[in-house]
């Protein structure tokens, strides 16, 4: 197909399209749907096909599968939930016109033929039973007493192909229903059945064009079922309900999101000179297939060509790439905001640009189209334009800010470049302005450990000191710690790095290395500013150290962040610091180690079949009692769905480690003692350890065993090697924040 042609077969994906299209379309289609008002209609028809259903579904306060399923009811549509794609399917339809239309060439369903619906209205019981042996081998029969009832039965159930009823009825008569119904779906096909006597007044109903044709009781079985199915034939709707679904030859069958137009039938059958077969699949799954099985942006780049012959077009070909890799860039941008990635990363290979989203802390590869490698020059130049760098310097490392706006979604996007053997990689961390903090109860926090980091943070001095590796949820906890303290006669101030979520009444401030505004120099300048509490977003160095411990002992609480593996290491890190122990022993009120560790999905995840061997060799790795076995069947595991993108986990939860300073402690930092030395005093004093909250987390059957060994079991193996606790763990990957 010539490119002048396609441009034109964007259906309903345009925003720009103009009030008169939308006003066909208006006219034209949604008519199965009545209860909307025509701005409701505009509104829907003017989105994107895939979030037409869930806008539907906003108004009637319903779910997008109920929706969904309603939709095909009413249209006789056939409802798909598993599917199997066709092979080559690009050979069936276009890219374009997939994306287009979002819609899949499937194998044929192998189904049974279904038998077309009718409504049986009469009043009286006798009748209704003879109706239902008449139909039952050739229909669908559903029956009702009344006109009243028959309006409400064809309602409820819907896709009905032909509607039975009688003249005379007490109440509402039978051709007053029939006017009823046909404001529902003016293309019903009706039948009225009458006494001799009313024969003429029903003539005027036949007349009017309601009634398809009127029988006279009593009515014999070969009669009654041949007209209704003349009626089904010659309806509008014809054959819809009852398609052979296994039919091949000169038929393609097609998946999509949300009813066909004609105008996409026209389309399909011009380019595959096939009659579409149509089905109708939940959104989710529709464009989940898609981006699976074509990769992410593959309508962007589908026409753009790099070696493009012919000088008079050159011009405009270069036009239609750039525009082709903004698309492209945008998508993987949102897409990411969709499955809900911390970080995007552009990894250039000898043979592939790669793609990976991190989510939940885990890498998450993300399916890309075949060919493009080809653009990963525009691509990367196209990253660095959006994020102020200069795109000519490759050489050495860059970075750069990214503002992103999509949907009530408002991301500060961090930019870093660095050169790499095939080209320059790029990461981008992605920060929602609009994402709320979380709360002491969200972190995951146990009762008593809640409670007790409570009364520390009710003092009116010291320091507390959260600590964990890059992307533990540090700055997480902290600021959930300060909105629990935050009251009208405290006056708290912050510095950080990045300002990651802004709290209502907290005076905020961002660290810029590059005018040496730094933590040390902003910590300086705050305490000239009459705080009550301050958080300092990360404890890098000793001037920072110090000048925190001092404002501690000064009247003042301060809350920060270590890099370090456990709660008694941070104590080591102090000192390696070159900080007075005294000083130390004075200030520091708790040290509180954490993890993150994902959480598994609610809507997938099932009791784990773990013989008794496996949970006490489970419990021995974590240091648990083994008479904790006896809560095995609290024990769930990861299974994987449609909601989680098939992982099993979907967000993540807090586990925490709680060193609350004693004298015997104070004693030790006082000596300059070790870190091993230090947890076991604390361990006898009752410190709950990573690996005690973790199978707490695992009896609420929040997470597993595998991510709570992942992340706690190097703990134990350090006090038993006893390796410096002071050293960061580089092997857990970063995670930027509770979900």
């Amino acid at each position: 197909m010539k490119e002048e042609e396609t441009e034109d077969i964007d259906e309903g994906e345009n925003t720009n399209r103009s009030l008169h299209e939308l006003d066909l379309e208006l006219q034209d289609h949604m008519d199965w749907w009545p209860d909307l008002s025509d701005l409701d209609r505009l509104n829907i028809l003017g989105a994107n096909r895939e979030d037409r259903a869930r806008l539907l579904a906003s108004k009637d306060s319903k779910s997008v599968e109920s929706i969904i399923k309603e939709i095909s009811r009413r249209l006789d549509l056939t409802f798909v939930d598993d599917f199997e794609l066709s092979s080559n399917p690009t050979k069936i339809l276009p890219l374009r016109l997939i994306h287009s239309y979002s819609c899949l060439p499937i194998d044929a369903m192998e189904q049974s033929v279904q038998k077309p619906k009718v409504l049986c209205v009469d009043d009286e019981e006798g009748i209704l039973k003879g109706f239902q042996l008449q139909l039952r081998n050739d229909f669908e029969v559903h029956v009702a007493s009344s006109g009243d009832e028959g309006i409400e039965v064809f309602k409820k159930v819907g896709g009905f192909s032909i509607i039975l009823s009688d003249m005379r009825m007490p109440g509402m008569s039978g051709s007053s229903m029939i006017t009823e119904i046909r404001k529902i779906d003016p293309k019903i096909v009706c039948v009225l059945i009458t006494g001799h006597s009313d024969f003429e007044i029903a003539k005027d109903a036949i007349n009017s064009g309601q009634v398809f044709k009127i029988l006279t009781k009593p009515c014999p079985t070969e009669e009654l079922v041949e007209v209704l199915q003349q009626g089904i034939q010659q309806s509008e709707s014809v054959g819809k309900s009852n398609l052979s679904l296994n039919s091949k030859g000169n038929k393609v069958h097609l998946l999509t999101l949300w009813p066909p137009t004609p105008r996409m039938s026209r389309w399909v059958y011009a380019v595959s000179g096939k009659k579409p077969i149509w089905y109708l699949g939940l959104p989710e799954k529709v464009t989940r297939a898609i981006t699976e099985n074509f990769g992410i942006g593959a309508e962007s780049l589908d026409d753009s060509d790099l070696d493009q012959d012919g000088e008079e077009d050159q011009q405009d070909d270069l036009e239609d790439q750039n525009a082709a890799i903004i698309r492209f860039v945008n998508e993987v941008i949102m897409k990411a905001i969709v499955d809900r990635a911390t970080d995007i990363h552009f990894e250039p290979h000898k043979e592939t640009l790669q793609i990976r989203y991190r989510i939940d802390g885990q890498l998450v590869p993300v399916r890309v189209p075949d060919n493009l490698r080809s653009f990963q020059d525009a691509i990367i130049s196209r990253i660095k334009i959006m994020g102020g760098i200069n795109i000519s310097e490759k050489r050495r490392p860059q970075g750069g800010r990214i503002n992103f706006s999509h949907g009530q979604s408002d991301l500060d996007i961090r930019v870093s470049t660095l050169p790499t053997l095939y080209g320059e990689s790029i990461s981008l961390r992605l920060l929602n302005e609009k994402s709320q903090p979380l709360s002491m109860q969200e972190l995951g926090l146990l009762g008593k450990d809640e409670k007790n980091i409570v009364n520390i943070l009710e003092k009116p001095h010291g320091i507390v000191l959260v600590t964990g590796p890059t992307g533990s949820g540090k700055s997480t906890s902290l600021t959930a710690f300060i909105r629990r303290i935050h009251k009208p006669e405290r006056r708290i101030m912050t510095v950080e790095d990045p300002v990651e979520y802004e709290v209502a009444g907290i005076n905020q401030t961002q660290v810029n290395s590059e005018i040496g505004f730094t933590f040390a120099s902003a910590l300086r300048e705050i305490l000239r500013q009459d705080p009550d509490v301050i958080m300092v977003g990360e404890i890098r160095d000793r001037e920072t150290a110090d000048i925190a411990i001092r404002a501690s002992l000064t009247g003042h609480l301060v809350l920060s962040t270590l890099h370090t593996n456990d709660a008694p290491g941070a104590i080591t890190r102090l000192i390696d610091m070159e900080i007075e122990p005294f000083l130390i022993a004075s200030s520091v009120e708790m040290v509180i180690a954490q993890r993150l560790v994902r959480r598994l999905c609610s809507k997938c995840a099932m009791p784990a079949q773990m013989q008794k061997s496996d949970l006490q060799a489970s419990l021995a790795l974590l240091g648990v009692d083994i008479d904790e076995c006896k809560f095995g069947d609290s024990v769930l595991e990861a299974v994987g769905c449609p909601s989680c993108q098939n992982l099993g986990y979907r967000g993540r939860v807090g586990i925490f480690e709680l060193m609350k300073m004693s004298d015997s402690i104070h004693s030790l930092v006082i000596k300059s003692a070790s870190a091993p030395d230090i947890r076991e005093i604390a361990l006898e004093e009752g410190m709950s350890t990573l690996q005690e909250t973790g199978w707490a987390q695992i009896k609420r059957g929040l997470t597993t065993f595998e991510e709570v060994i992942r992340y706690a079991d190097g703990m134990m193996d350090e006090d038993e090697v006893s390796v410096e606790s002071s050293k960061v763990d580089q092997t857990l990957p970063p995670v930027t924040e509770l979900q």
